[in-house]
């Protein structure tokens, strides 16, 4: 059996209430609840909260909320894997036979259900303890500075100053959009970004943070392009 797991704590501050804030006509949450819908890779798609309005919208369109999040998993410093270790363990304490636990996140409306069925594929193709999305930086890294406290700046790496972009490695990161994962590797805390880990390449387009009231609005942009060429 494969579940997915969308973790949505009701205490978001810099975006109130952004799990269920409308987003192009539909709760932000929606967005993620469909595309697992659509993947048709779940047999139960739970919604992890500790607020009883996010859990009503979440059942609203069809997930399913069979517990409430403990305290302790529900403040500002409660991480990824903990909590859909949690999820893990409630799953495996009601008798389900666990092949894989895919966290998606709440505020990812540009997930599609093609790129949760590469996942589960990238997932199976060794021995991997997870798989997820990556995208490639806008930037080389390799080449980064930052500002001095004398108000001038400094390289992270000075020592690429004269590199050629071409002969700089391609860094990745995180496309915060699903995790999947062995439920072994959650509920032992493994860590997700290391060897045992298989990334999902999608296009840098296609991925966008959504912590500030900027990202929301530039989400809100890029959907109708998003949807043109998805459809």
């Amino acid at each position: 059996m494969k579940i997915a797991v969308i973790p949505a704590r009701g205490g978001s501050k810099r975006i109130p209430r952004k799990n269920i804030k409308s987003f192009c006509g539909k709760p932000m949450i929606a967005w993620s609840i469909e595309a697992a819908q659509a993947s048709h890779l779940f047999e139960r798609i739970i919604v992890s909260t500790d607020d009883a309005e996010i859990a009503e919208v979440a059942k609203h369109w069809g997930a399913e909320v069979p517990f409430m999040r403990p305290e302790e998993l529900s403040n500002d410093y409660a991480g990824t894997t903990p909590v859909i270790a949690h999820a893990t363990q409630w799953a495996l304490d009601q008798g389900l036979n666990l092949k894989a636990v895919c966290c998606i996140y709440a505020t990812a409306p540009f997930v599609q259900k093609n790129d949760l069925k590469q996942g589960w594929d990238a997932l199976n193709s060794g021995d991997w303890d997870y798989a997820f999305t990556v995208t490639d930086f806008a930037a080389p890294i390799f080449r980064s500075f930052k500002q001095t406290t004398e108000g001038g700046i400094e390289m992270f790496f000075p020592e690429h100053f004269a590199t050629r972009s071409q002969d700089l490695p391609v860094a990745l990161h995180d496309a915060g959009q699903f995790y999947w994962g062995r439920p072994s590797a959650w509920l032992e805390g493994k860590r997700i970004f290391d060897r045992r880990t298989k990334p999902v390449m999608i296009p840098r387009w296609r991925v966008q943070d959504i912590d500030t009231q900027d990202d929301w609005e530039r989400a809100e942009i890029l959907v109708p392009i998003i949807m043109e060429r998805k459809g």
